[in-house]
This record gives C-alpha cells, structure tokens and sequence, in this order.
C-alpha cells in the first residue's frame, strides 16, 4: 500500500516510521525542507535504537529508512491509496488539507487524520468522499506505543473501518474503535485530568513535582500530569481543551487560566525549553517559578 502522511513533526515522523517499519511506501510531505530534514534524522535515530537493541537487523533499518521519501510538494500524495493527516491541531487549517487532498487523491483513496480532538463527521464533510474519511489517533511516542484509537464518522462505512482496523493490525498496533465526539475517549479522559492538575498548581493546592509525586506514587502512573502536559505540549492541551468545552458545552472542560497564560507566554513544554519545568536537551531540570 502506498503511504501519505502530511506534517513531519513528531507524530508525522513517527506514523511515518511504523507504515515504513510495516513494508509501505510513505511519502512524507511537509511545507518546511528543514522540518523534513530533521523528521528523516529522527527516524533515523529511532530506528537506530531499535537496532540496537536487536529489534530491527541493520538491512530491515535500511530498508525502512528507504521506503520514506520526503517531499514538500503535495502532488505527490496524489498516488497515495491511504494518506494519513498529522497537521498542526486547528479545524480550519485540517479542513483546507482534506479538501485540497481530497481534489489531488483517487476517490478510492482513503483519507485519514492522526486528530486527537477534532471532528471527522467535519474533515469527511469537506471532501467528496466521507465514507472514506476516518480518524487514525496513533499515541506519542508513535514507534512505541501500541494504541491507536480508530475514530468512525457520521458517514464513515464499514468498509472503511474494516480496512483501517486491519491495517492497523498489521502494523503491530491495537486499534480500538471509537465514535466521534469531542476528544474521543483518550483525551476525553486524560485532559481533564491534567487541567485539574493545572489548576492545582494555579490555586497552590502544591508545586508541580508535588503534584506529579502524589498521582506517581498513589496512582501508579508511569507519569505526572504536569510532566505528561509539557511532553504533549502546554499548546496542544489548550487546543484539545478547547475543543472539549466548545463541543461538549460542558463548564468541567474550561481551560485552566494558568494554562492559557503560560501558552501566550511560550511556555510550551519540552519543545520550548520550559513549562511546569525546565529542560535542556533531553533532562529535566526543577520546576519554575509559576506566577498565580
């Protein structure tokens, strides 16, 4: 099956990775030559590390790294028989890609996005073509994690989920199938979470490494919240929150104002350098100062 996956950041490059690992041809396509010169170097080190603990032989690493050819002109999705979204998390932007890919595919091609929140009874409404539209959530770290959440919209046909499903499979991954509403089950779930644990530190109920301690220790999660919120990204958790309160209408998903305000200041986590801590490269350091 021939691959296309738009956006090369973190969840482009690693949905990349796995079809490539699976035997699949994938174009890469990105706007930014630069942001496709460093998804190729992940994969590679990815890759690599998998090597080196003797899950991938040298030849199969190769051979993987080859079956990527990235690309910033999206034309050449155009032969694609499944081409997977992982733009950034923004209904306007989303909807302009599927109707533009929706133009340059094969109508027998399906076409899927790696959204966490945002509707695919919505994406599918802007193509010609909504019972091939479906949502394809891979969890970060892609190569890694084996949930993926298999989203069905309002015109989504069985067809469409079978093969989905199957492919999924195929991949070494768990699909589970879900239906579409805001956030879908996982962040559903896991995002008020991680705003109450925002609001938390936002009313100094505890500090940051407190709060992490309590749900590490007394609820045996493998992470904290607020170390969790900085690996997502403190700006795409606004994002998802925001999808949840608008769609959901439902004042228990309102974004924290901590939140909100450590997003307009940069403070996005692991990708900026800080959030409710301070990184440099891959070590994180203690937890900031955090205005009230």
């Amino acid at each position: 099956m021939k691959v296309a996956v738009l956006g090369a950041g973190t969840m482009g490059n690693g949905i990349a990775q796995v079809f490539a690992q699976g035997g699949h041809d994938v174009t890469l396509r990105d706007l930014d030559q630069k942001a496709l010169d460093r998804a190729m170097g992940q994969v590679d080190k990815s890759l690599g590390k998998l090597a080196e603990k003797g899950k991938l032989t040298p030849d199969h690493r190769a051979a993987a790294l080859g079956r990527i050819k990235p690309t910033t002109a999206i034309d050449d999705v155009a032969s694609a028989d499944l081409v997977i979204e992982a733009v950034v998390e923004n209904l306007q932007v989303k909807t302009r890609v599927f109707a533009e890919i929706d133009r340059l595919t094969r109508p027998e091609a399906i076409l899927a996005s790696n959204t966490s929140s945002i509707s695919i009874t919505k994406l599918g409404a802007e193509t010609r073509r909504p019972d091939k539209v479906i949502g394809m959530h891979f969890m970060n770290p892609v190569p890694l994690m084996a949930l993926v959440e298999v989203i069905r919209g309002q015109a989504t046909s069985d067809e469409t989920m079978d093969t989905v499903m199957d492919l999924s499979k195929a991949l070494g991954k768990t699909p589970v199938e879900v239906n579409d509403f805001p956030g879908f089950v996982a962040n559903r779930v896991l995002m008020p979470m991680i705003n109450e644990a925002i609001f938390a530190v936002y009313e100094g109920v505890a500090k940051p490494e407190a709060i992490d301690q309590v749900m590490k220790l007394g609820m045996n999660h493998p992470m904290g919240p607020l170390t969790l919120a900085d690996f997502i990204g403190l700006d795409v958790c606004l994002a998802i929150l925001e999808v949840l309160h608008g769609g959901l209408g439902d004042p228990k998903y309102r974004p924290c104002p901590l939140l909100r305000r450590m997003v307009d200041a940069g403070w996005l986590g692991r990708k900026s350098g800080r959030g409710f801590y301070v990184y440099a490269g891959d070590a994180r350091g203690e937890a900031p100062v955090v205005p009230r």
